[in-house]
């Protein structure tokens, strides 16, 4: 597979679960198979729409033939994202129980966080085959409400901590994060006021002065949080450091130019969930 290869072979890549657009300029970035130093170096750009690929770094390139898609290396398979699997996510969410009494308490009161409403996205998800038990929370679209993803926090036997593993946080695979957040307490629960916080050990940290509150997943979502109507007054707990203090301003900035009156809570290091917890 190299230059000079023909054009895409639309039914190899329908096998793999990936939908071919005419026109489409979508690129996923892998690990190359020629000089991928670890695991998550993602320097091949594959575009999913035409079938080219191009390494940033050693300027391996060529598209995707027809009859090669079998041959592609196994690491630029396993890391094109099928599409969303709706379905999926509702059987893994049918599976979480309440916090309350579970292990996921045993690790916020551990993590000295607030325990939110039973009716918030955040519940408790049991350890199954090679999964250890989780804190699970269903990501929903800001505006919509949609759920769009989920996010597990895997956690220790006894609840005293995170898993020994490689990722302990996580996000379903094929999902997007884009444009969610965690509602950690449910809409009804909101007035005119809300606080908003990057993770969830953070919003649950400030819970203890400031409810309702949610969490935006990461600083990129924090930073375009959608301007909610009805909503008046907007209280962030910001993470000290360069990213989270830019998406706290980002955002302040932005409902403060819609009319709404904003706070921006900053811990002196780190978030508040480490304040808390020290």
């Amino acid at each position: 597979m190299g230059p000079g290869s023909d054009m895409i072979d639309q039914a190899a890549f329908a096998e793999l679960g990936i939908a071919v657009v005419a026109a489409a300029d979508v690129e996923q970035r892998v690990p190359c198979p020629r000089c991928a130093k670890r695991a998550r170096d993602n320097a091949l750009g594959v575009n999913i729409g035409t079938g080219v690929f191009h390494c940033f770094r050693c300027g391996w390139r060529g598209r995707v033939g027809t009859g090669e898609t079998a041959r592609m290396p196994e690491r630029i398979n396993a890391a094109l994202k099928p599409p969303p699997d709706p379905a999926r996510l509702e059987s893994i969410w049918r599976r979480t129980q309440p916090l309350r009494g579970s292990l996921g308490e045993v690790y916020l009161e551990y993590r000295h966080c607030a325990l939110p409403p039973a009716d918030g996205d955040l519940r408790y998800l049991p350890g199954i085959d090679r999964y250890p038990p989780s804190l699970c929370a269903r990501v929903t679209d800001i505006v919509t409400g949609e759920p769009i993803s989920l996010h597990f926090t895997r956690l220790a036997a006894d609840g005293r901590g995170k898993a020994d593993t490689e990722h302990n946080k996580l996000l379903l695979s094929g999902h997007r994060k884009a444009g969610g957040c965690i509602r950690l307490w449910p809409d009804d629960a909101v007035g005119t006021a809300i606080g908003l916080a990057e993770g969830i050990e953070t919003a649950l940290a400030a819970a203890h002065a400031f409810t309702p509150v949610w969490s935006c997943v990461d600083a990129g979502n924090l930073s375009k949080f959608s301007v909610l109507e009805g909503i008046e007054a907007l209280m962030i707990f910001a993470d000290n450091d360069k990213a989270g203090l830019a998406a706290a301003n980002g955002c302040g900035q932005r409902w403060a130019d819609a009319g709404r009156e904003v706070r921006i809570a900053v811990p002196e290091r780190g978030d508040v969930a480490d304040m808390v917890a020290a």
